[in-house]
């Protein structure tokens, strides 16, 4: 008895020494600053920490600042809710001219005519089609954007100016459209190519806008725009790391907590979320959904107590890239036991590379919490190859382990 006492008691030295060593080792990875990288990886069964290094340390999490933004939304809502646009006419119509304007209430929606989901209408056609219905042939009023569902400004002040002229740094408004983008630039009014193609729309089918200032009376809905559902709007966001989703996102956080969506009240108030969650919040900054802000900072154990939160919900952890499969994790782990075993959200930018996410089994149900944070870097390549080791020596029992 005795002997197989101490038999066990070195096997579990031996292995707590081998995971130690995949720190130290990860640590040691060319390209990597380790006084400003973290590295933590969780038994989800057991609640055993299999690798840790700088765990409680603050970093810049870059685009895993989305695994948060999402999480915290799904306490709010279900995943199968979905942003309302509504379009109000303000008058009768008469003799197929509407004695009114035509009122648009944005809802915040970021997938609004984008070119990132499927099955979504296009608003501008439901609103001509509905038009036609009541016989409209012309507007005497005006076209009237609402964006009032938004306070503040589009863009958060600490965004980099440099950012800011390209698609990944427009805003989150009131009316998003068209992924508040032409091609690869930001659109900073796209209430304003709203009003355009609207117009267009109409002109298409014969109804011309006269465009008199006419007193508002009571509304009438004409049309409710409803989007996809949220888990699919959730899901195209992490696969594609998109900012202005994610910013949308955080504002509907505040929204349906019964707030105005400005970003600083919304992140502000996720702060607060995750501190009565009891999640470890020393050195925790939010300042956005998307993770484009510098000043974000977050601690590998504060992202894995939200990874451990939400992994028993289905919809999250499929909102996370396979490895060598999917998204931005296409080319990460390919050919290996893990691809396809591994599930991690990425954030990247000048001198950051992170990822946040999941180690799956057979059915793609977590087991493991994986996050792992590198500021200040140096090789990029040679970064993630340490990481590949890192995780491979992990989990070398297999992908299906």
């Amino acid at each position: 008895m005795r002997m197989r006492l101490i038999l066990l008691m070195l096997l579990l030295v031996g292995g707590l020494v081998g995971r130690a060593d995949v720190a130290e080792d990860f640590s040691l990875s060319k390209g990597i600053n380790p006084d400003e990288t973290s590295l933590l990886v969780i038994d989800l069964a057991s609640g055993e920490t299999l690798a840790e290094m700088n765990a409680d340390k603050p970093l810049i999490p870059a685009s895993i600042m989305k695994c948060v933004t999402t999480a915290t939304l799904l306490s709010r809502l279900d995943e199968d809710a979905s942003f309302h646009t509504e379009v109000y006419l303000t008058g009768p119509v008469r003799d197929g001219e509407l004695e009114g304007n035509v009122i648009v209430v944005g809802s915040g929606d970021p997938s609004l005519n984008s070119r990132h989901v499927e099955g979504g209408k296009d608003i501008c056609r439901e609103i001509g089609s509905a038009l036609a219905d009541r016989g409209v042939v012309s507007i005497k009023g005006r076209i009237v954007v609402d964006e009032g569902i938004w306070d503040g400004p589009a863009i958060p002040p600490s965004w980099m100016s440099g950012d800011l002229p390209h698609a990944y740094g427009t805003g989150s408004h009131g009316l998003n459209f068209e992924d508040n983008a032409s091609g690869s630039r930001s659109v900073s009014n796209p209430a304003a190519v709203f009003d355009a193609r609207l117009r267009s729309a109409l002109a298409d089918r014969g109804i011309a806008i006269e465009g008199e200032s006419i007193r508002e009376r009571e509304r009438t809905l004409l049309v409710d725009h409803v989007s996809v559902p949220l888990d699919e709007i959730m899901r195209s966001c992490m696969m594609r790391s998109d900012n202005q989703y994610a910013e949308a996102l955080l504002r509907s956080y505040a929204v349906a907590s019964g707030h105005k969506g400005s970003t600083e009240k919304a992140a502000s108030m996720e702060k607060d979320y995750w501190r009565k969650h009891k999640a470890p919040m020393s050195g925790v900054n939010i300042i956005d959904g998307s993770g484009l802000s510098r000043q974000n900072r977050v601690t590998a154990r504060f992202m894995a107590h939200i990874l451990s939160e939400r992994s028993e919900n289905p919809y999250y952890a499929s909102f996370f890239p396979l490895a060598g499969q999917e998204g931005t994790l296409r080319n990460f782990l390919v050919d290996t036991p893990l691809e396809g075993y591994v599930a991690l959200k990425t954030g990247s930018m000048k001198g950051i590379q992170c990822y946040a996410g999941y180690k799956l089994d057979d059915d793609y149900a977590p087991t493991h919490i994986i996050v792992v944070m590198m500021n200040d870097l140096g090789n990029r390549t040679s970064a993630r190859e340490g990481l590949k080791k890192a995780l491979l020596t992990l989990f070398e029992e297999g992908g299906n382990g």
